[in-house]
């Protein structure tokens, strides 16, 4: 790796690859098209003796004169001009989780899906510790493939929480086990096409042997297609059905069937996990943890011990009767449907934000009676808010912000009520991602 790489984005990602290339022996030109960036800043997280050139701004093809790898991070479009300059030039591109895959070792395990890849990705990492040594847990969950590829040896085990932006730029990425949780619409702002995003999800697998494992939901119908045409193992799971094969949701036990025989691997009143959706998570880290040995004893054991992952349907706290919950990680509606769904009684549900192009309609038919009120913000609040009374439902209220929307809860909330955050939209514009959204949330709350 002792070439001149460009690396694109001065984030987390961006200066994770950098730090990685700089240990190998490269030479990094790290660029970010911010204007507002110090270069002096962003150069001065690296040692000094390191051959890293910062350049802020535009990029210009003198900026690439001896560059023979272009590393872009996952948040940067692959159609924006300055990428496309990049491939005229006859630059390979790679993205940070193909950098990260390129150095690391040991074996390593990759989830996917539009929801619960980040709760899955958890609850699979706090198994495997259970068993093995070493064990990373790597990806969009928090830490970049890059911060840690080169602390991995062959006994290790990673754990990659992978998004859609991440497998855009993948070559011969190859996890001897991955999962699909499940397809559902979003950031059709990036990837156009529903075709195009399925398609995207999809090709975690297109690396993979009959040597490797493929857990998938029965009940996607696109991964019940993709699943019959894999030449990879394939571990079904389902929330809906008994299966003859696989695992699955029977009333309020997780069940296992190799084909002959049915055994309970774990009841859900035992878990700490609240919802049908995290049954499914749980049955997914399940089908993972086996498919790389791990006994079945150790991995109950971490099931029952785990708790939900922050801003994921997270309890903040009960004030006059009153529960709030924490489900900033709903950055679309499918994933807001699941926390909704989740929530045992009457619920004032505090949504809307950025615009990624999703509809609302399967998210407002989702209410069934459970709603009580719709406060919204942000950028969707009139789509969500016309959508709303196209079906039916206009217990409505608009707030300017999001402390606004928790103070208004609040004041219309009853004893035994549920206040949610669950915006089915992603964060920007208001906040800097949805971790930021969700400690303001909890800020707000404790601060009533």
């Amino acid at each position: 790796m002792s070439q001149k790489v460009l690396v694109a984005g001065s984030g987390k990602s961006g200066v994770a690859a950098t730090n990685l290339l700089i240990a190998k022996g490269g030479e990094v030109v790290l660029y970010d098209g911010n204007k507002k960036l110090d270069a002096a800043k962003i150069r001065a997280k690296f040692p000094e003796d390191a051959k890293v050139t910062v350049v802020i701004g535009d990029l210009t093809r003198t900026d690439l004169i001896g560059i023979e790898l272009a590393v872009v991070s996952p948040g940067i479009p692959l159609d924006v001009p300055f990428v496309k300059m990049i491939e005229e030039a006859g630059i390979p591109i790679w993205g940070e989780l193909q950098l990260g895959y390129h150095c690391a070792k040991g074996k390593l395990a990759a989830i996917t899906g539009t929801n619960g890849k980040t709760t899955t990705t958890a609850l699979t990492g706090e198994i495997m510790k259970t068993f093995y040594d070493s064990v990373f847990v790597v990806g969009n969950i928090g830490d970049p493939y890059t911060a840690h590829a080169l602390d991995t040896t062959d006994e290790s085990v990673t754990v990659a929480e992978v998004s859609s932006f991440m497998l855009e730029t993948v070559l011969d990425f190859h996890p001897n086990v991955a999962a699909i949780t499940n397809i559902t619409p979003d950031h059709l702002d990036r990837h156009k096409t529903m075709e195009n995003y399925i398609a995207v999800k999809e090709s975690i697998s297109k690396n993979m042997t009959a040597e490797d494992t493929m857990v998938l939901n029965y009940e996607d119908e696109n991964l019940r297609d993709y699943g019959e045409n894999l030449k990879t193992k394939v571990v079904w799971f389902s929330s809906r059905r008994k299966l003859d094969q696989g695992y699955y949701l029977d009333e309020d036990r997780i069940m296992y069937s190799d084909g002959e025989k049915q055994e309970e691997i774990v009841n859900v009143h035992d878990v700490q996990l609240l919802g049908r959706h995290n049954y499914e998570n749980i049955m997914t880290a399940i089908a993972i943890a086996r498919a790389l040995d791990v006994p079945m004893d150790k991995i109950v054991e971490a099931v029952k011990k785990f708790k939900a992952v922050e801003h994921r349907i997270e309890f903040v706290t009960e004030r006059f009767g009153v529960k709030y919950y924490n489900d900033s990680k709903g950055t679309n509606p499918d994933a807001s449907i699941q926390a909704v769904k989740a929530m045992p009684g009457p619920t004032l549900l505090i949504a809307g934000g950025y615009d990624k192009h999703n509809e609302f309609d399967e998210f407002i038919e989702a209410f069934d009676g459970k709603v009580r009120y719709l406060v919204l913000i942000g950028q969707t609040r009139d789509k969500i808010a016309e959508c709303a009374k196209r079906h039916g439902f206009n217990d409505i209220m608009y707030a300017e912000d999001l402390q606004e929307a928790v103070q208004v809860c609040a004041s219309y909330a009853n004893p035994g009520d549920y206040v949610l955050l669950s915006p089915a939209c992603a964060s920007w514009g208001q906040f800097k991602n949805f971790e930021e959204r969700g400690e303001k949330f909890k800020q707000y709350v404790h601060e009533l």
